[in-house]
Parts: structure tokens; C-alpha cells; sequence
């Protein structure tokens, strides 16, 4: 359990009334422990921690016996709804298994950080899951008319081609959904390689050429022939679709995408621009974020694709970040790694 006001309270009104803050809610933690514990049970505190940070540690409840560590866990609950109700700071719970030799402190951090990863996993699955189900309706619909019914030979056609965008669109979202997965379930760092940055825009642009057609899109797309960046091909081209998909179908219709690119010392800068309404400031962080769009977007979207990008290149030693472009549209700027050696 934690309560991270304390950094906050020990900035703003010094360090005494953070540290008495923390001696009332662990008070109040120990008191509220105190109807909860059984024999065997002991209370852990980590008093040098800039936040206050305790656990119920039990040997008799975690040998295994799933009744025993769910109590345990709900007991953990009711303590932070107590501590949130009588101390008023923000409290925050997470549940782990710890060792004996274990540190109190990094334990708790681990299972908080755990705990904000599962939460966000969970969001996450159920964004694709309610997004999956708009398509497999619509799909099942059509398909189900074309069996049941006579329909003239252009309305059959018409329904078989709406029917392959729906499934289309349900395999970019499966695709994304498994991007994701192995990038942020499984923690890994991305392979890395060596590739030309004009020869991964060039597969890009053939990729979203059908899109950029239906839009009426005009992609400008500068010269980067001798540029080359630390990323796998592959994962280079994901990253280009995402972001020019993004600047495509927020772009006005028949209007202009821009991509241009410049090597720094430690990285490539590369930009992309469109001529849209913009991002508002208040939301350029946020559309990161897995299931996040901006506010009033009409264009289809699963918010998925701008926080593949971010996981991608973070863990790939690049970043990237929503701003306004010159044009009063959105730009997105993408720090890549060089290669290495």
C-alpha cells in the first residue's frame, strides 16, 4: 500500500507535515490490520521511502492456497479504502508474493507497477474486444443477407466488398492487438538492425497507396536516400504505416501528408505532417495512451496504432511526440536510433 501525496505535501508544506501525514496512516494501517490478522501474520513498513509504503506479510497465507492469498488480497483492499476514507491522501494497493530476504520497498514498487500494467492490459483487451464487435456484426449481417436472399448481381457485389473492409479492418485490429502483446506483455527490447530509411517510407507509401487513393491524399514525401537508423526493417515500416495512416485519415479530404527527416548526432529527427484540424494541446500526451483518441474524431479508429508506435520506439532507445505543424494540422515528430557501431 502506498499513499504518493507525501512528495507532493513535503514539497509544498516541508518534509515535517509529509512525515506526519505518513505516522497517521500508519497508524491507521496497523489499526485497521489489527481486525484483519490471524496468527502468523506481520506487518511490514519501509520508513526510509519517500512515500509511505506498508504490507500484510503472512507465512500462513501464501504457501500456495489460492482462498488464503485472495483473502489476503481483499484484506489489503479494505485497508486502503479505510486509509482513503480516514487519512484522505490518495491510496494505492498491489498484491505480491514475498521472500524472506526480499527488500520491503522494492517489493511493494514491483507489485504497484505490476498492478498499473495489468490495469492497463485489461483497458486495453476490452477497447479490441468492443472494437472487434462493430465488424463481426456488420460481417455477419451481410453475409447472412447474401445467403437468405436474391439480390441483383451489383448490390451482392456491393455487400461482398463491404464485407471483405470489415474483415480487413478486424485483421488490423488482431494484428495490433498482438504487436502490443509481445511488446508489452513479454518486456523485450525490439531487434535490432540496420536500415534505409527511404527504402522503409517507399514500402509505407505502397502500403497506404489504396488509402491514399479513397482519401484523395497527396503524400510529399522529402528525400532520405542516405539515411540510415538502428531499427529492424519490419518494425521501421510499422511505425511509418501507423503514423502516416494517422496523418491520412485526420488530414483534410484530398488534402497533403508531408514526411521529412534529418540526421542529428545521436539520432535521426523524422516529422510528419498533415493539414487537419490539429491536436489540441491539452490531449498530445494523451492519444498515446493504448484506446485513447481525441476528443470529437470522427474517422474510424481503435486508438491502438499511435500507442504501438510509442511502446516500439521507447523500447527501442527512439520516442515521439504530437505537435502542431506549420500548416496548423497535427506533426509528429519520431527521435530514431542510429545504428549501432
Amino acid at each position: 500500500m502506498r499513499a504518493r501525496e507525501l512528495q507532493r505535501v513535503a514539497w509544498s508544506d516541508g518534509r515535517p507535515a509529509a512525515r506526519k501525514i505518513e505516522r497517521d496512516c500508519w497508524r491507521r494501517f496497523v489499526a485497521g490490520a489489527g481486525r484483519v490478522l490471524r496468527a502468523g501474520d506481520v506487518l511490514g513498513h519501509a520508513r526510509d521511502s519517500e512515500d509511505f509504503l506498508a504490507a500484510l506479510l503472512s507465512g500462513a497465507r501464501t504457501h500456495g492456497i489460492r482462498a488464503s492469498s485472495l483473502d489476503c488480497r481483499a484484506a489489503l483492499r479494505r485497508l486502503a479504502g479505510a486509509l482513503a476514507r480516514e487519512a484522505g491522501p490518495q491510496i494505492e494497493s498491489g498484491w505480491t508474493l514475498l521472500e524472506p530476504a526480499q527488500n520491503l520497498t522494492v517489493a511493494i514498487e514491483r507489485a504497484l507497477q505490476n498492478g498499473a500494467r495489468e490495469n492497463e492490459r485489461y483497458a486495453f483487451f476490452s477497447t479490441v474486444g468492443h472494437e472487434l464487435r462493430t465488424p463481426l456484426s456488420a460481417v455477419r449481417g451481410y453475409v447472412e443477407t447474401l445467403l437468405d436472399e436474391r439480390l441483383d448481381n451489383a448490390t451482392a457485389r456491393r455487400y461482398l466488398e463491404t464485407a471483405r473492409s470489415e474483415t480487413l479492418r478486424m485483421s488490423r485490429l488482431v494484428e495490433g492487438m498482438f504487436d502490443i502483446s509481445l511488446l508489452d506483455l513479454r518486456e523485450t527490447t525490439p531487434a535490432t538492425g540496420r536500415t534505409r530509411l527511404a527504402t522503409a517510407v517507399r514500402s509505407a507509401a505502397e502500403a497506404l497507396s489504396a488509402q491514399v487513393r479513397a482519401h484523395g491524399s497527396r503524400l510529399e514525401l522529402a528525400s532520405c536516400s542516405e539515411i540510415e537508423v538502428g531499427l529492424a526493417g519490419d518494425a521501421l515500416v510499422q511505425i511509418l504505416i501507423n503514423v502516416l495512416e494517422n496523418a491520412i485519415k485526420h488530414g483534410r479530404v484530398g488534402g497533403r501528408v508531408e514526411l521529412a527527416a534529418l540526421p542529428r548526432s545521436s539520432h535521426v529527427e523524422l516529422w510528419i505532417d498533415d493539414d487537419g484540424p490539429g491536436i489540441p494541446p491539452e490531449e498530445r500526451e494523451s492519444i498515446f495512451a493504448l484506446g485513447q483518441r481525441c476528443a470529437g474524431v470522427r474517422a474510424a479508429g481503435s486508438g491502438l496504432g499511435l500507442a504501438f508506435v510509442r511502446l516500439l520506439l521507447e523500447r527501442s532507445g527512439g520516442a515521439v511526440e504530437a505537435c502542431a505543424a506549420p500548416s496548423g494540422g497535427a506533426r509528429f515528430r519520431l527521435w530514431l536510433p542510429l545504428p549501432a557501431g
